[in-house]
């Protein structure tokens, strides 16, 4: 469970993903682009609201295969989006782009 006010990229929250485990977190800043509520983990709207973290929990906790799903979903996530790897096939693509073409 991620309870921020305010988040940039969650490593907390990618680390526990890449562990195929299920997420509860804050719906704020970068949280908000690691996590498919509902698919890669659970979103809660209002971080104070602790009865709805709670009540996530709680979900996961008495749905065993939807958090075996959510997990697996989540670590799939790390993989393809948030590893370093990806990142630099990124970069070398952008570069091949803007390099003149070669014959």
């Amino acid at each position: 469970m991620q309870k921020s006010i305010a988040e940039g990229f969650g490593l907390t929250v990618a680390e526990a993903m890449w562990k195929s485990r299920p997420v509860v977190a804050s719906a704020v800043g970068g949280i908000l682009d690691q996590v498919e509520d509902g698919v890669s983990g659970l979103l809660v709207r209002d971080p104070a609201d602790l009865a709805a973290f709670g009540a996530s929990v709680r979900r996961l906790l008495d749905d065993a295969p939807l958090a075996s799903r959510i997990g697996a979903t989540g670590h799939e996530r790390v993989r393809t989006l948030f590893l370093s790897s990806r990142h630099l096939m990124q970069y070398e693509e952008l570069f091949d782009s803007l390099l003149p073409a070669r014959t």
